[in-house]
């Protein structure tokens, strides 16, 4: 099997790496995708949590052995858009990262998920999936629950 053709793959989407987990972050233009991966590199930093950008704005996704590899678009790899800036290089950057965590932005977040929404299949790959509104201490929310996503597979 070939490799898929990256008009196929790419989505508008957001990426980075917490730790060894992609975290995929999908959301209508302007709804704080960029700005939730600066918080998250910052928020990393504070922590003592290793993150970097995959990629901002487009991602390609792949699937490979039952996982979903997501990886920069070419054009876009080693940027990040910073509103009233524009792209910005950024030197925490990763090639590529398995995805582990799908986060939707959206107007307002369900106060309750309801059953089939905490997680979502993409290409054919189930995911934990999570949907934030646009708050300010979201970033603090995403390492939260990636963190809990460690307790869960440690339990197992």
């Amino acid at each position: 099997m070939g490799a898929v053709p990256a008009s196929l793959s790419a989505v508008h989407a957001s990426c980075v790496v917490l730790g060894e987990d992609g975290i995929l972050i999908r959301g209508p233009a302007g709804s704080g995708k960029s700005t939730l991966v600066r918080d998250l590199m910052q928020i990393g930093a504070i922590s003592g949590v290793f993150v970097a950008l995959v990629g901002d704005d487009r991602v390609s996704l792949t699937p490979r052995n039952g996982r979903l590899v997501a990886a920069p678009h070419p054009a876009l790899a080693g940027l990040l858009e910073i509103r009233g800036l524009g792209l910005q290089a950024v030197d925490a950057t990763v090639p590529s990262a398995v995805l582990r965590l799908i986060v939707d932005l959206a107007e307002a977040a369900p106060r309750m998920p309801e059953d089939g929404e905490e997680t979502i299949r993409l290409r054919e790959v189930v995911l934990p999936r999570m949907i934030l509104s646009p708050d300010p201490g979201r970033a603090g929310t995403v390492l939260w629950r990636w963190r809990r996503l460690h307790v869960m597979v440690i339990a197992d």
